[in-house]
């Protein structure tokens, strides 16, 4: 993806600095842009100059792997970071509204089943799968997702800005590493080997907590206390994929039992199971699924041996899958998230905190995680960011 042209003029207000080009930065430079548009008939003078520094080579963090088949062509795929997302509020539900248009986002109507390890009968020569249905989701809370991938989001965010700079592969230095800096003063920030990246009237951080804290460490942010209120929690994500035509893990074959595309986990280390090739617009895919495991057994474990937590997970989803020789998966993969649940003081995420803002320094640190570490609350924390600037 290259990056996108200012039509702004150099003299147009303000300059604003995100660090972090996730969900959270993608929709706040998306609400700046209409919210100092609006009603000003797009003049260029009045188009906020955004830039967006992302560390990777890629915006959304809605991330997908695949593979591919040689013999077949066809793709193994995986949402192996967020799988779908609500939308509980009206102006979110109004936000994705040209995207359900388009298709681009779609509604997921699961069925939905809790799943335990299998139990051995008596003559311990038979499992017996331990599956129950729970629910369907609706019309009445739908869950969303991307297609034809989860990352397809991000990317048409980031294609829609038409004020906003992305500036890939950029590693944002410590704000205090290099210089201090004066409330009410233009903010110059640098990159990792020193280099300015320019003087900015607002510096918005979208980086996970942890990351934020280093970021702000010794700058004067006034609320820099507040970004360690919250906690987040490690996940392992197994994904796991069959050949064409091969025989399924018997909690997998439909023939057998009925179908169902989410399942809930009791008693193991794993938490929640995902049949991928069954989403919406996913019918094209082999047979693919994706194991998020609990976050308090994965904080544990966050810095064991890659390897090692592979081979446990396999163990704990062949006992909850039922495979044998003939339908082990042939396509195995194991990712780790050092970020992901979001707890508040050792309390669930409901308690939130919110954008956190400083309006002396005009900086602001935002993210997931100041809500309730869904994608929701990234869209809330971007409109919280967005009306500190324009009140200001």
């Amino acid at each position: 993806m290259t990056n996108h042209s200012i039509s702004a003029t150099k003299t147009a207000l303000p300059k604003i600095a995100i660090i972090g080009g996730g969900l959270t930065g993608l929709f706040t430079a998306t609400l700046l842009e209409r919210a100092f548009n609006q009603g000003q008939n797009q003049q260029p003078s009045r188009s906020p100059h955004i830039t967006i520094f992302e560390k990777s080579r890629s915006v959304g963090r809605l991330a997908t792997r695949y593979r591919t088949n040689s013999t077949t062509g066809k793709n193994w795929q995986w949402a192996f970071g967020a799988q779908f997302f609500t939308a509980k509020t009206a102006p979110f539900q109004q936000f994705i509204k040209p995207w359900l248009v388009t298709g681009l986002l779609q509604p997921w109507y699961a069925q939905v089943v809790t799943l335990s390890p299998a139990s051995v009968t008596k003559d311990e020569n038979e499992a017996l799968l331990n599956i129950e249905h729970k629910e369907q989701w609706n019309t009445q809370q739908p869950r969303y997702i991307s297609t034809p991938k989860m990352t397809a989001w991000g990317r048409a965010l980031a294609d829609e800005l038409a004020h906003t700079t992305i500036e890939f592969q950029t590693r944002v230095a410590p704000l205090a590493q290099y210089t201090k800096h004066e409330a009410g003063k233009q903010t110059e920030l640098f990159d990792d080997t020193g280099t300015s990246l320019g003087l900015f009237d607002w510096v918005i951080c979208t980086a996970p907590n942890v990351q934020a804290v280093e970021l702000m460490a010794n700058s004067g942010f006034e609320r820099q206390a507040d970004i360690t209120t919250s906690q987040m929690l490690a996940c392992y994500t197994l994904m796991l994929g069959w050949e064409k035509g091969q025989s399924l893990p018997e909690a997998l074959d439909h023939q057998k039992i009925d179908c169902w595309d989410v399942a809930y986990v009791k008693d193991s280390i794993l938490d929640r199971v995902f049949i991928e090739h069954q989403k919406p617009a996913d019918h094209e895919l082999l047979p693919s699924i994706t194991i998020h495991t609990r976050n308090d057994w994965s904080e544990e474990h966050v810095d064991d041996d890659i390897e090692t937590v592979k081979a446990k997970l396999l163990a704990a989803a062949q006992q909850l899958l039922h495979w044998n020789n003939c339908s082990a998966p042939s396509q195995i993969d194991c990712h780790r998230w050092r970020y992901a649940a979001t707890v508040v003081d050792g309390k669930d995420s409901r308690e939130i905190l919110g954008a956190l803002v400083d309006r002396q320094h005009r900086w602001i640190v935002s993210g997931d995680w100041c809500g309730q570490g869904n994608i929701e609350s990234c869209y809330q924390m971007a409109q919280e960011a967005v009306a500190a600037i324009v009140s200001y």
